[in-house]
């Protein structure tokens, strides 16, 4: 792959990430689904949790009532494996209040971990999620303010 190929299909991938991030925090958290490919899959195996599918990762995303999350991203690491596929590793933290909007008082973060991504390029060009992978080390309950 040309040198100036795969810089442009990590940054590709890398933005997809950050897109995700974005829509769960700032946008519609349903519209997430749309970053997958059909039968894409978002894992948590601590948990031994599932969600396979773009209807199911919208079902599953869709907005909670009285939450409120910000998640950081960092060290977001895309390993372009071949010209149509990609792996990537990304640490998050969130923070994460219920009982609705508003300003609220400083809470610790409830959630910090890893995900673990397998990306798609599609026909078009585009890039697409289809695995992702959550490692959580660190998990605790959500506080209500």
């Amino acid at each position: 792959m040309d040198p100036i190929e795969q810089l442009l299909a990590e940054r590709a991938c890398q933005r997809l990430l950050l897109d995700l991030v974005r829509r769960l925090d700032l946008g519609e958290p349903g519209s997430v689904a749309e970053l997958f490919t059909e039968d894409g899959t978002w894992t948590w195996p601590e948990g031994d949790r599932l969600v396979q599918g773009r209807a199911a990762l919208r079902a599953h995303f869709g907005s909670p009532a009285d939450r409120d999350a910000r998640r950081l991203m960092a060290d977001v690491r895309v390993q372009v494996t071949s010209p149509d596929t990609a792996r990537a590793t990304s640490y998050f933290t969130t923070y994460r209040v219920d009982d609705g909007p508003g300003i609220r008082e400083t809470a610790p973060p409830v959630r910090i971990g890893h995900y673990e991504d397998t990306l798609h390029r599609t026909p078009d060009g585009s890039w697409l999620l289809a695995a992702r992978t959550l490692r959580l080390p660190f998990d605790g309950p959500t506080p209500r303010l």
